[in-house]
C-alpha cells in the first residue's frame, strides 16, 4: 500500500522521486552515437585546413623567434627566399636577423589556419639545428611532425659521448640510413641534439633509439634488428592481434670487465695554506729584469731565441754527421790453443829471467859455469826419482 504523500504511477504501484538535476553522474554523456559505428569514417586522417573554415582571420597577433649558430649564417642567407616564399603561403611573415642572430616568425591579417604559427615554430627550429631548408620546409604538411632531442646531457664524459654518438651514426652513415629507411623519418645528429621528422609513430620510435644508445642500454644495431623483425610479422594478418613477445629476440647485456680507478694517496694534512708563488713581477725583480728598459729586454730575448737557435742547429748538424760515422769493426777472437801456446812461452821466459837474475848473483860470489847451473838444475827432480826408487 502506498502511504499519502508518495508518488505512484498509473497501476497505483509506488515509486523513487526522480533524482535532482544537480546531482553528476558518472557515464551520462556515454551514450552511443550513430558514427561510432560507421566503416567508412577513418578517425587517424588529418583533415587538410580549409580557409573558408577561419575567414576571419587572426585576432591577436602570435610570434616565434629563435637563435642560430654563426656558422649557419651564410647558408640562412641563401635559403632565406625560399623559406620566405613557403611561409607567405600559410601567410606568415618571417624575419631574418643576422646583428642578434635570430630567426622570427608572426602571423598577420592574411592568416587563416591558426595551427600554422606553430609549424612555422618548428621550421625555424629546424634551421637552426643544421637541417636543409628544403627538408624543413616539409614541416609545414600536416602529416608531417618534428622533435629534436637533446643528448648532450645524457653522458657526462665528452669521449664516451662522442663515441656513442658515432655509434648512432654508424660507418659511412649506414646505420642511420638503416634507421631512417625503418622508422619513415628524416634523422639528422648535429652537434649535442638529434633532429627527426615524420608521423608521431616513427618519432617515438627514433626518440627511444637514440635514448638507449646514449645511455649505453642497448646498441642502435639491436634495434634495428628488432624493427625489421616488426615488419616482417605486420604483413601477416594472422598474427595481427597475438603477443609478437615471443617472435622477437632478447638481447642480454654483457658485464665489461672496466677499468679500475688508480685511488690517489691522500698527502698529510696541514692546516697551514701552501706558500704563496711568486709572480711574474716578483721573478723579474729578483732577476733585475724588471728595472730594465724595453730596448734591453727586448735586446735580452734575442739573445736567448739566438742561443737556443744556435743549440738547436748544432744537435741537428750532430744527427746529421752520425750518419756518416762508420760502425765499429768486432774484434778478430784469438783461438785458445794460440792462447795457451802464448802463456806458455811468456812463463818460460820469466824463469829464465829469473835463473839469468839468481846465477848472476852466485857468479859475483863464486865462479859457476851458466851451462852446468842450467844443466844441473833441469837434472834435479830426476836425481831425487832416482833417489826415491833406490829406496
Amino acid at each position: 500500500m502506498a502511504r499519502d504523500g508518495d508518488a505512484t504511477d498509473q497501476n497505483g504501484d509506488a515509486f523513487a522521486p526522480p533524482l535532482p538535476t544537480n546531482e553528476k553522474r558518472k557515464g551520462k554523456h556515454d551514450k552511443p552515437k550513430p558514427w561510432d559505428e560507421d566503416p567508412n569514417i577513418d578517425r587517424w586522417k588529418i583533415e587538410k585546413f580549409d580557409p573558408s573554415w577561419n575567414e576571419g582571420g587572426m585576432l591577436e597577433v602570435s610570434s616565434f623567434s629563435t637563435l642560430f649558430p654563426q656558422y649557419r649564417e651564410k647558408y640562412l642567407q641563401e635559403a632565406w627566399p625560399l623559406v620566405k616564399s613557403a611561409l607567405k603561403e600559410f601567410g606568415v611573415s618571417c624575419e631574418l636577423n643576422l646583428v642578434e642572430g635570430s630567426m622570427t616568425v608572426s602571423t598577420t591579417r592574411k592568416t587563416r589556419d591558426p595551427y600554422i604559427i606553430i609549424k612555422a615554430r618548428d621550421l625555424i627550429k629546424l634551421l637552426s639545428r643544421s637541417v636543409p631548408a628544403p627538408q624543413a620546409i616539409k614541416i609545414l604538411d600536416d602529416e608531417v611532425q618534428c622533435d629534436i632531442i637533446k643528448i648532450s646531457g645524457l653522458v657526462r664524459n665528452k669521449e664516451r659521448f662522442v663515441k656513442r654518438r658515432q655509434h648512432l651514426v654508424g660507418p659511412n652513415s649506414s646505420t642511420l640510413k638503416a634507421l631512417e629507411i625503418l622508422t619513415g623519418c628524416y634523422i639528422l645528429v648535429q652537434g649535442n641534439t638529434v633532429a627527426a621528422m615524420g608521423s608521431f609513430k616513427g618519432l617515438k620510435q627514433v626518440r627511444r633509439i637514440v635514448e638507449e644508445c646514449m645511455m649505453n642500454k642497448m646498441h642502435p644495431v639491436y634495434n634495428i634488428k628488432i624493427l625489421m623483425l616488426r615488419k616482417e610479422l605486420e604483413k601477416d594478418p594472422a598474427l595481427a592481434e597475438e603477443n609478437w613477445d615471443r617472435f622477437l629476440p632478447k638481447f642480454k647485456k654483457k658485464n665489461v670487465q672496466q677499468k679500475k680507478v688508480k685511488s690517489k694517496e691522500k698527502k698529510p694534512y696541514t692546516p697551514f695554506p701552501p706558500p704563496q708563488q711568486p709572480s711574474k713581477v716578483d721573478i723579474e725583480l729578483e732577476t733585475g729584469e724588471y728595472f730594465l728598459s724595453a730596448k734591453k729586454k727586448s735586446a735580452k730575448k734575442w739573445q736567448e731565441k739566438q742561443e737556443k737557435q744556435a743549440e738547436k742547429t748544432a744537435e741537428n748538424k750532430r744527427k746529421r754527421e752520425e750518419a756518416f760515422i762508420p760502425p765499429q769493426e768486432p774484434t778478430k777472437l784469438v783461438d785458445k790453443s794460440e792462447d795457451a801456446n802464448n802463456n806458455s812461452v811468456t812463463d818460460m821466459a820469466n824463469s829464465l829471467k829469473q835463473k839469468a837474475k839468481k846465477l848472476g848473483k852466485r857468479k859475483s860470489e863464486e865462479n859457476i859455469n851458466a851451462e852446468t847451473y842450467i844443466i844441473g838444475s833441469s837434472e834435479q827432480p830426476s836425481g831425487k826419482k832416482s833417489k826415491k826408487q833406490r829406496s
